[in-house]
């Protein structure tokens, strides 16, 4: 199955023009790998299934390309939904998370500005449907540090070509102008896709 990417207008107050552009294009570059990806996986060889090993084989190759560049596909495609361009109120729904599994609002901030500033790759604020319940998660790539059943709520991407351009090494200023523009209506829909 080929994938197809998303088009996303610019319209945030986060980053400028050119960053968002340059993000866009990475973006769609993950859409080609994993397309490339799926259609070598489709035409493997009866030799190279054969081959399969955990130390290293093509297949082995392919698929940990296949997690890597598809969750990079779909965290951009959740970043780029939730890039705001102006404050707005915390939802409602997203308050009773916030307050039921971190105590507050402010402390679930504090909690995803402190996981931000320590993420190499990506912050994200999901809920656990295993445990339910909401945590602030650390990803270090796109495929390392993920938890099975964590639907995001918010994504945040912390690699450096996200922000480097508008902010420098300034990692806390482009966290802290993310956080003022999320758009809380889209969290609210993430929040209604899994029945809360």
């Amino acid at each position: 199955m080929q994938i197809t990417a998303k088009t996303y207008p610019y319209n945030t107050g986060v980053v400028t023009r050119k960053q968002y552009d340059d993000h866009i294009t990475l973006y769609n570059g993950y859409v080609t790998k994993t397309n490339e990806i799926t259609t070598d996986l489709a035409n493997a060889s009866a030799a190279e299934l054969a081959a399969a090993n955990a130390t290293y084989s093509v297949i082995r190759g392919l698929k940990r390309g296949q997690t890597y560049a598809l969750d990079g596909v779909i965290l951009h495609e959740r970043y780029f939904e939730n890039l705001g361009d102006r404050a707005t109120p915390i939802g409602r729904k997203t308050q009773q998370f916030m307050d039921t599994h971190f105590g507050g609002a402010d402390k679930w901030k504090a909690d995803f500005i402190a996981t931000a500033l320590s993420a190499r790759g990506w912050c994200v604020f999901a809920y656990e449907q295993r445990t339910a319940s909401c945590i602030n998660l650390l990803f270090d790539s796109h495929h390392d540090g993920q938890v099975t059943l964590a639907y995001p709520l918010i994504v945040l991407d912390m690699y450096e070509h996200a922000y480097f351009l508008d902010y420098g090494t300034d990692k806390a200023a482009y966290i802290n102008r993310f956080v003022e523009k999320i758009p809380w209506d889209c969290v609210e829909k993430r929040i209604a896709a899994i029945g809360g």
